[in-house]
């Protein structure tokens, strides 16, 4: 088959490329960047995906069965809904690309659990409370989907937070915290997180797009290894993999402190401290989505939790350029 996978050069689309590659279907990778593992070159015509025409010629030259809609910007820096072009406008074009293609059966559209803030539990698909310019930007990529009913089966995925061999900040600097000895964990608090493994999320998506047409048509679904993880356990088996010093826990007050300083530091014009209120509330937060959906569809997950953090424990040892990158705790 024909795979298409727009955004392959980043975390989840450089695992998705390789897994189709692997599996000697044809796959073709639509990115602005090059791709993140350089073997991949030969898989990848570059685009901007929020200018039509270069990316329509791609689509359409090439003439794709599935396609996986990743791109996207997705960091949360941009001030105003217009830097996340890629995530309105570029959705708009594929589309209506997407619509003069014949051979398309099915395209799986990433979205993003930002579509709520953390601490949020939607009622139903369509209940929004995003607190970002960037969730904001995936809502409205949602409902321009969802009132662009093509020919071909469409399902929106909404990634918790995924981890695993070529991901990048924060949870990459999660791990190399945690392999300095630098993660504490508040003391006395039990914080359960939807958090994924790739290999599983990898898993999830090629399930979804292989499902009878019905249990996916037009429907929305989390993805995230289930059971939700508990972060202290995540926090010590990254730990025992590394070798490094235990975990430390520390009293609550006392990270609220140093987030306030935090705050003070990030005002004054430090880019990325250590700790921030912001990220100490993301941190303490449950976070736990509803996956039975999910489950249902693609049945048991491939990879233990202590499986995962191997295999990302041996990719970055295998990439010491990687680790090099690292200079910051999260």
């Amino acid at each position: 088959m024909k795979i298409l996978v727009t955004g392959g050069s980043g975390f989840i689309g450089t695992n998705l490329v390789q897994k189709y590659a692997d599996s000697q279907h044809e796959v073709l990778n639509i990115d602005i960047q090059q791709p993140r593992n350089s073997l991949h070159n030969k898989y990848w015509k570059q685009a901007d995906i929020s200018k039509k025409d270069t990316f329509e010629k791609i689509i359409t030259d090439y003439d794709p069965e599935i396609v996986f809609h990743m791109a996207a910007r997705t960091d949360l820096d941009g001030k105003t809904i217009e830097d996340y072009r890629a995530n309105t406008t570029g959705v708009q074009n594929l589309i209506q690309i997407l619509d003069s293609c014949k051979r398309v059966s099915r395209v799986i559209f990433a979205s993003s659990r930002l579509v709520c803030k953390i601490g949020y539990q939607p009622k139903h698909d369509e209940d929004y409370c995003p607190d970002t310019i960037y969730g904001i930007s995936k809502q409205l990529s949602e409902q321009i989907i969802r009132k662009n009913n093509g020919s071909y089966i469409s399902t929106i995925v909404r990634p918790t937070s995924i981890w695993g061999p070529w991901f990048d900040v924060p949870y990459k600097n999660f791990f190399m915290a945690i392999s300095r000895g630098l993660y504490v964990h508040p003391q006395g608090h039990t914080i359960l997180k939807s958090f994924g493994y790739v290999g599983n999320t990898i898993y999830q998506l090629s399930k979804l797009a292989e499902a009878d047409a019905e249990l996916v048509d037009k429907k929305t679904l989390y993805l995230a290894d289930y059971p939700a993880i508990d972060v202290l356990q995540l926090a010590k088996t990254v730990q025992q993999h590394f070798g490094s010093p235990p975990v430390r826990s520390v009293p609550l007050p006392i990270m609220k402190v140093g987030a306030k300083i935090g705050d003070v530091l990030k005002y004054i014009g430090m880019h990325n401290p250590p700790l921030t209120s912001y990220r100490l509330s993301n941190l303490t937060a449950n976070m736990v989505y509803d996956l039975s959906a999910t489950e249902r569809l693609v049945g048991p997950l491939p990879y233990s939790l202590d499986q995962g953090v191997r295999e990302t424990y041996d990719w970055l040892i295998n990439h010491p350029s990687q680790r090099n990158e690292y200079n910051q705790t999260p």
